[in-house]
C-alpha cells in the first residue's frame, strides 16, 4: 500500500510493518528491531528539506514563529531541529501537517514557515515563497557528506533469505524502471504531487540515483554517521545499523 511517509514511519513504531519505506530519522528509534535494504534508499547532494517562508527572513525570526513539519519522525523535522538548535532556537513552535499541505499553509499566513520535500523544491517559487535555508546544503557543508533521507526496512525477525530476495526483486525493479522510463513515469504520474513531466523527471533524476540501486561504502558510512550524530544529540537511542547482506 502507498501511504505519507510519515504515516509508514508511526506504523512502523507501532510494529504494525515487515518491510517499509521510512525516514532515516525514524529507524534511529528502530534499529535494535529493523535492518536497512541495500536497495531502495534515498540519498544524494542537492536534495535536501527546505525551510520556506513568505518573505526573505534569518533563522531568528523563524524561531520566532510556527513552522509546519511534515512529521515527527521525518528525517526533514530532525534536520531542522538540528540546524536551529545552532543558532540558539531549540524551543520552536511547531505543528505537523501532511507535506503536500504545508506550501500552501505557508502561502496563505497559517503557519509562519514551513519545511518541505519531494517536488516542492522545483516549484515553491511559483506560489510566491522564499528558501531561508537548505537543509541539505547546511548537512553537506557541515558533514562533508550525502543527506541520507529514507531507506526500506526489513523487521529483523523475518527470514533473511527472503529479505535477500525481496532486496534483489526491489534492485532488479529501480533497473526495470530505469530501462523503461516512459513506464515509470506513467506509473509515477498516478502518485505525484506535482502532475508536470519536466518536474517529474526532475524529482526521479534528484532522488533516485547510484544510492537507490545499492547503498554502497558512501552511503553506508553517511547513514552510519547520521545515526551517531542523532544518538548524540539525544534526538533517538539507537545508531546500531545493521544493513542486509545482498543476494
Amino acid at each position: 500500500f502507498i501511504a505519507d511517509v510519515e504515516e509508514l514511519n508511526r506504523r512502523v513504531i507501532a510494529g504494525e510493518l515487515d518491510i517499509s519505506k521510512v525516514s532515516f530519522h525514524l529507524l534511529g528509534h528502530v534499529a535494535d528491531r529493523y535492518r536497512l535494504l541495500r536497495s531502495g534508499s534515498a540519498l544524494g547532494r542537492g536534495c535536501g528539506p527546505l525551510v520556506l517562508t513568505r518573505r526573505e527572513c534569518q533563522p531568528a525570526e523563524v524561531a520566532e514563529g510556527t513552522t509546519a513539519l511534515p512529521g515527527r519522525y521525518t528525517t526533514a523535522a530532525m534536520l531542522f531541529r538540528l540546524f536551529m538548535a545552532e543558532r540558539g532556537g531549540s524551543d520552536i513552535d511547531t505543528v505537523q501537517m501532511n507535506f503536500a499541505d504545508i506550501p500552501d499553509s505557508v502561502a496563505s499566513g497559517d503557519v509562519d514557515a514551513g519545511v518541505v520535500i519531494h517536488e516542492t523544491r522545483f516549484t515553491y517559487r511559483q506560489k510566491g515563497l522564499h528558501c531561508m535555508q537548505d537543509l541539505g546544503q547546511w548537512w553537506e557543508e557541515t558533514t562533508g557528506m550525502p543527506i541520507p533521507l529514507g531507506g526500506i526496512i526489513a523487521r529483523r525477525s523475518l527470514d533473511p533469505v527472503q529479505v535477500q530476495i525481496f532486496d534483489k526483486a526491489l534492485r532488479q525493479s529501480i533497473e526495470y524502471a530505469h530501462a523503461n522510463q516512459d513506464k515509470a513515469l506513467g506509473f509515477c504520474a498516478r502518485y505525484a504531487q506535482e502532475m508536470e513531466p519536466d518536474v517529474m523527471k526532475k524529482h526521479i533524476a534528484l532522488y533516485v540515483n547510484n544510492f537507490t540501486l545499492d547503498i554502497g561504502d558512501e552511503g553506508e558510512h553517511a547513514v552510519r554517521f547520521m545515526l551517531e550524530y542523532g544518538v548524540k544529540h539525544k534526538l533517538f537511542p539507537h545508531n546500531n545499523l545493521e544493513i542486509v547482506d545482498s543476494l
